[in-house]
């Protein structure tokens, strides 16, 4: 039978500095969106999703104590694959959102031939 044994959940420092980066991590965000930032849309959307990947790193480390050691690296790895499949779900949906966008009729000519198909019907009726 296997022997179970113990993994560190951290240490009251660690778990501090977990929280003071993750704290950091959402007051900067908070800050480019409410302070009035001279940068444009597009960058503030930038930072904003990067420092949102760099605080689920902090999360995934400091307080769900992901690394290679734990559980021979099964921790990691399932981790590895979550976020493959993720991105794969999440790359999928924007091409799928973007081709629908591309190819769907504008609002005015969709107007426009609904006014022509009753225009049409009522000169045959």
């Amino acid at each position: 039978m296997a022997e179970h044994t113990e993994h560190s959940h951290g240490t009251m420092a660690s778990l501090m500095i977990g929280f003071a980066l993750a704290a950091i991590l959402t007051i900067i965000p908070f800050y480019l969106v409410m302070g009035e930032v001279d940068m444009t849309a597009n960058a503030k959307i930038g930072w904003i999703m990067g420092l949102g990947a760099v605080q689920i790193i902090v999360h995934l480390v400091f307080f769900l104590h992901v690394n290679k050691n734990v559980e021979e690296g099964w921790t990691l790895t399932a981790t590895i694959f979550s976020v493959v499949i993720l991105g794969i779900v999440l790359a999928g949906s924007m091409w799928v959102m973007h081709n629908m966008n591309e190819n769907m009729m504008p609002a005015h000519e969709m107007e426009q031939q609904i006014e022509q198909m009753r225009s049409l019907q009522s000169q045959e009726g």
